[in-house]
């Protein structure tokens, strides 16, 4: 029988020396450091970014790809006693801009090519530095003793209202988070594990942290093309991917018989429902690999993971909880829901989130005390989301209760988008909307009442210019006015009906 994880939570920047000195930690950007390089790297960073003025509390934001630095950066601002904001590369001016505002960021290190996008005024308060001009510290700072609740980063998230919002975790929380994915998969230092989700995204990070738990390698990598990633497998023998449901299309649609992915033993979905057919054809292509089915939260990081032994049999579960986290499905008057009844998911323990920075009304919306139920108690994420627990105790998600949008596991904000939309000044009323894609799990689509004769030429370009590709409408239906209901509210329901 496996013993559970270690509950006792550590400064972050420990995970540096989890593995044995001479083995591989990271391989990226044409680097390979071995786990005492990697010590090494996050002391010299931390040096670096003392060297720059910023003090305990202070927030770093870093903007780029999975360049070695971005990837030490999670545990050099720890070392450092500071606050990491990662901005995910895929995003443009405007978006970083936001997140540079609100975080209060006093250093960004980017690409010289993106810190040119913006103004002096979209910076801020921040110091820039760019990537191509970075210099680590001559001193390698030692490990830090930070209390487990300090806290450690930013991870930007959107909901159904606003633009996106800064979850805040503390060094407890990601610490919990890596030990608890490392345990439940099985990781350990012969593993090596692909790492092609963004870094500012909560499962893309996590891909490094719980490997460096694990004392496992990382070969950290940016790709095009599904076919990049077969390749990667192939070249570095890889033996743990974790993915979006996009993703995992694109890949069960490869011919893999060359035996590219014989390496393969762990395979992990999340930020999205896989459809049954990949899943299948996931099982087909690599038999030998064990592929998790898993759901989660920003907000409280990794809540649900199905053991891979059961997936056969039950591919649209997400499973049980996993460590340290407690999964409650929640009436509405606030009792416990019985097998089969539906629910609202409710999330309690060490992996819950601080709540969202410097909004106490978000925060209080979703962050509120446990049920009574609760063996943790305390303050509990209360999801927003529909699931069942059936009565073989696994669990089955059902839908979502506010209106946000998720395009290849990217959380967006209808608010956002509409914002957006309306800065074009292509459009005089427009709303947002997400409908199903098989590809992507959903795409954005808009209603809108056009200002311009050129109007979807015009607002095409400017999201284009402004915005990630995942924000691009795939479908604008145009119209002399946008239905009101009988409160002269904009009639969301109607306008949807006539979009899907």
């Amino acid at each position: 029988m496996v013993s559970d994880p270690d509950p006792t939570p550590f400064p972050l920047d420990h995970l540096a020396r989890r593995g044995r000195s001479d083995d591989v930690a990271l391989v990226a950007g044409g680097e390979t450091l071995s786990y005492a390089d990697l010590d090494e790297r996050v002391g010299r960073v931390a040096d670096a970014l003392i060297a720059h003025g910023l003090r305990v509390g202070d927030r770093v934001a870093t903007w780029m790809g999975k360049t070695a630095l971005a990837c030490v950066m999670p545990l050099a601002a720890a070392r450092a006693g500071l606050i990491h904001v990662p901005i995910n590369p895929l995003l443009k001016r405007m978006q970083a801009a936001h997140i540079l505002a609100d975080s209060g960021a006093r250093l960004l290190v980017a690409n010289a090519a993106r810190l040119e996008t913006l103004t002096g005024e979209e910076r801020g308060d921040a110091v820039a530095v760019a990537l191509e001009d970075w210099r680590d510290g001559d001193t390698a700072v030692g490990l830090s003793g930070h209390l487990p609740d300090v806290l450690a980063a930013l991870l930007y998230t959107s909901g159904s209202t606003g633009r996106p919002k800064g979850v805040m975790l503390s060094h407890a929380n990601l610490w919990l988070g890596a030990i608890s994915v490392a345990h439940y998969l099985g990781l350990s230092s012969p593993d090596r594990t692909l790492a092609v989700l963004p870094l500012a995204f909560d499962y893309g990070q996590n891909q490094l942290l719980s490997s460096w738990a694990a004392g496992a390698s990382v070969i950290s990598f940016d790709y095009l093309l599904a076919n990049d990633v077969k390749k990667a497998i192939r070249r570095h023998d890889v033996t743990v991917l974790a993915g979006v449901p996009p993703l995992w299309q694109q890949l069960a649609a490869l011919d893999w018989s060359d035996g590219a992915g014989g390496s393969l033993r762990t395979l992990t979905n999340s930020g999205g429902h896989l459809p049954e057919p990949v899943v299948r054809r996931l099982r087909a292509l690599f038999p030998n690999a064990n592929l998790h089915l898993m759901y989660g939260l920003t907000e409280a990081f990794r809540s649900a993971s199905l053991n891979p032994a059961l997936v056969d049999a039950h591919p649209d579960s997400v499973g049980v909880s996993i460590p340290f986290a407690e999964l409650m499905i929640v009436r509405p008057d606030g009792s416990e829901a019985e097998p089969g009844q539906e629910g609202e998911l409710v999330h309690a323990g060490p992996l819950v989130a601080h709540g969202y920075w410097r909004d106490a009304a978000k925060t209080a919306e979703r962050y509120r005390p446990a049920p009574s139920f609760s063996r943790y108690g305390g303050t509990a994420v209360w999801s927003g989301d529909t699931m069942v627990k059936g009565t073989d105790g696994l669990l089955r998600f059902r839908g979502r209760d506010d209106a946000m949008i998720k395009v290849s596991g990217n959380r967006l904000s209808p608010n956002e988008i509409e914002e957006l939309a309306m800065a074009s000044d292509a459009v005089r009323e427009v709303a947002a909307f997400g409908i199903s894609d098989e590809a992507l799990g959903q795409v954005v689509a808009l209603a809108a009442v056009a200002a311009t004769d050129d109007a979807e030429d015009r607002l095409r370009a400017w999201f284009a210019a402004n915005a990630p590709a995942f924000m691009m409408p795939r479908r604008i239906l145009w119209r002399d006015a946008l239905p009101t209901g009988a409160t002269g509210k904009l009639d969301r329901v109607a306008l949807k009906a006539l979009l899907s």
